[in-house]
């Protein structure tokens, strides 16, 4: 199952037919839980329960849940995406559990899909939070974030928080897995995008080190070139990339226009299967990302999963969730 998306806002609806909520700077999960074992699953499918092991601990609460939410992790205070790096693509349990010590998450639960063995996505919004704030999900590891009746308020409160947006929903929606609809709207502040890797360069003067990605958007016509991301990969990152996409090499541009010759010459050309957020300010004329800085790997989305609606208000062709 996948979970309900989210369409593009252009302005914050007003009324009382809409609950806000803060937008958060993580990874969304829908997260199973029995009384003998909890299972996460992320937004194209994969079952990712070893990589946050925090989360076993709501099958203590003893009931049979479906939540909807996003495993988010704090940098500087703020939730960002960017915090996930080292736990989301962690497949060792081990590993997992000493991460969960020194860099934990939470999960942010804003919907609630199954009680106790009655299914609620039929049920409107106002019904199923009203369930859900009734379980007293207030943990580190878990909580229930607030909702507001004024959705401007709350956009310019998180602008100035350094927050991802707001979410807009209506209170009287249904939840319809995998749809995209307009009864939820969202209004981020941050121009991040994501973007599907096409290629690879070493530093200048360096033929071990990663030194820029070349990345893409999928388009009708195929994978189309939007620029050299060299910002953020430095330190850790580098190598970790590097050995995620050596195994990926192929022999020519997978894109489906020009790349310039000043970005082509020296690159290692790849299959376009890893998709990366990237922090831009907006576009050129020439529909190349400008000062683009990588985010982190999305191990939860695939080339596939990314749509129009899911890119920054300046470059429609492909995106983030």
């Amino acid at each position: 199952m996948r979970p309900m998306l989210a369409s593009r806002g252009t302005s914050v609806p007003s009324g009382p037919e809409w609950v806000h909520e803060v937008k958060w700077d993580g990874m969304r999960v829908l997260v199973d839980v029995r009384s003998d074992a909890v299972r996460a699953w992320s937004r194209n499918e994969n079952d990712v329960t070893v990589s946050f092991p925090e989360l076993t601990g709501l099958a203590r609460l003893g009931r049979d849940l479906l939540l909807d939410g996003e495993v988010v992790a704090m940098a500087a205070g703020v939730p960002t995406f960017a915090a996930l790096a080292d736990r989301m693509h962690v497949s060792s349990a081990r590993r997992a559990q000493a991460l969960a010590e020194s860099n934990p998450v939470t999960l942010i639960a804003f919907d609630l899909l199954r009680l106790d063995g009655n299914q609620l996505v039929g049920e409107p919004l106002s019904v199923r939070r009203a369930e859900l704030e009734s379980l007293g999900l207030s943990d580190a590891a878990w909580q229930v974030p607030a909702t507001y009746e004024d959705g401007q308020m709350l956009l310019d409160a998180t602008e100035r928080q350094g927050l991802e947006g707001v979410v807009s929903k209506k209170v009287g929606s249904r939840y319809h897995y995998g749809r995209r609809t307009k009864d939820w709207l969202k209004f981020p502040n941050r121009p991040v995008g994501s973007y599907v890797v096409g290629g690879w360069r070493h530093e200048t003067d360096s033929d071990t080190r990663l030194g820029a990605l070349l990345v893409g958007t999928p388009t009708v016509a195929g994978l189309s070139y939007r620029g050299r991301v060299g910002s953020g990969i430095a330190g850790r990152v580098g190598p970790r990339l590097k050995g995620m996409l050596e195994p990926l090499r192929a022999d020519a541009s997978p894109f489906c226009d020009e790349v310039p010759r000043v970005d082509a010459t020296g690159t290692v050309w790849v299959r376009p299967e890893v998709v990366v957020d990237v922090r831009a300010l907006g576009v050129t004329d020439g529909s190349r990302l400008r000062q683009p800085s990588y985010q982190g790997v999305r191990s939860d989305l695939s080339p596939a999963d990314l749509s129009p609606d899911d890119l920054s208000p300046d470059s429609r062709e492909g995106g983030r969730s």
